[in-house]
């Protein structure tokens, strides 16, 4: 068995182009580690521009696929009144991706108190739903928002479908719909896209050929990672691309997703239903929750994901451990060194393929 590796950041900067894959707050939050090592538009790839970080990689196109499920709150108003996409998931990208995050956390998230149609709603969803008014196509609203707020990087639904979810459930009734699923007390075994097999952005699949790194999660393993992975195409384009595949692990099980599941749980439910193996290796947290948050986590039954590390490896996967846990109300990833390792893996991988350019 060979020992699991610890990610360690390498200090010669490389050219990467990145995508990653996800949702919810797991998505938003790698984006802000990785917008670090981002290159600003007007730097050319092979130019002599760097962004103010160091670190192991230049990201020279960084790219989102982000799940279109949600059906509550806000978004879930939205996608009902206009029959529009939900926008909350990518509005957050978007914000993680600005170039003045600060002031775009606070006016694109500010969620107005009253009003009457207004009570509720994020003015960044109001701003993506008017861009979709305006020019008829979701994808083409969430392209002309990332250009307007000049993000570091391209924001990509992973389909335009109007999709929605369906569980099976292991007592073996069907639950639909992303909030009904999120409150269920039972287990989810199987998850469907209804309608079936939708079409993705050409954009997307374009972007997963020729990247040189591609990660999937953190999130919630079955509302936000597997949906992506039910788009017709995404899981070939990820199988067959040249790039360097990884799972970034959760930290902590969630109810109704993945209670009792390990890390290798979370990596086969995901090879499941994309039907083939799709990854190189995994990201681990190896620093344990302080006993506040641990007490706190167990009244909802949640605890820290257990790294079976022999069974990824039997999979064929690399474990890679790192202190990725930052301590809030909540258990974090410390987005910035996620992002270090994540691009430390692929420099070497990259290096390793074509050592006369890692110099």
């Amino acid at each position: 068995m060979s020992k699991p590796r610890s990610g360690q950041p390498s200090a010669e900067p490389r050219e990467l182009r990145v995508v990653a894959i996800g949702g919810g707050t797991g998505l938003s939050a790698l984006l802000k580690g990785l917008k670090q090592f981002a290159a600003d538009k007007a730097i050319v790839p092979g130019a002599a521009g760097r962004v103010a970080a160091a670190g192991p990689a230049l990201i020279t196109e960084l790219s989102a696929v982000v799940t279109v499920s949600d059906d509550g709150g806000s978004s879930g108003r939205l996608r009902k009144d206009f029959q529009m996409l939900p926008p909350g998931d990518v509005r957050n990208c978007i914000v993680a991706l600005s170039e003045d995050e600060a002031l775009l956390s606070r006016l694109f998230q500010h969620r107005f108190a009253k009003g009457t149609g207004l009570e509720g709603h994020s003015f960044g969803n109001l701003f993506l739903a008017a861009l979709t008014s305006l020019t008829g196509d979701f994808g083409e609203a969430v392209r002309l928002s990332s250009e307007i707020l000049a993000t570091r990087g391209h924001i990509y639904p992973a389909t335009i479908a109007n999709i929605e979810l369906e569980a099976l459930m292991q007592d073996g009734t069907r639950v639909c719909g992303e909030t009904k699923i999120t409150a269920s007390k039972g287990r989810i075994e199987e998850l469907f896209l209804v309608p079936p097999d939708p079409e993705p952005l050409q954009e997307t699949l374009a972007a997963i050929a020729r990247a040189d790194l591609i990660t999937i999660g953190p999130g919630s393993l079955f509302t936000s990672l597997i949906p992506n992975l039910l788009v017709r195409g995404i899981p070939q384009a990820i199988r067959d691309s040249p790039a360097v595949k990884v799972y970034v692990s959760n930290l902590m099980t969630q109810a109704n997703e993945s209670l009792g599941r390990t890390a290798a749980d979370h990596v086969r439910a995901l090879n499941a239903h994309a039907g083939m193996q799709l990854f190189d290796y995994t990201l681990i947290n190896r620093t344990s929750l302080s006993d506040e948050l641990k007490a706190k986590y167990a009244l909802e039954g949640a605890t820290q994901i257990v790294a079976d590390l022999e069974a990824l490896e039997a999979m064929g996967i690399c474990p890679v451990l790192g202190d990725y846990l930052f301590e809030d109300v909540v258990a974090r990833h410390a987005s910035d060194r996620v992002a270090k390792d994540l691009l430390a893996l692929a420099v070497r991988e990259a290096a390793e393929k074509s050592p006369s350019l890692s110099t």
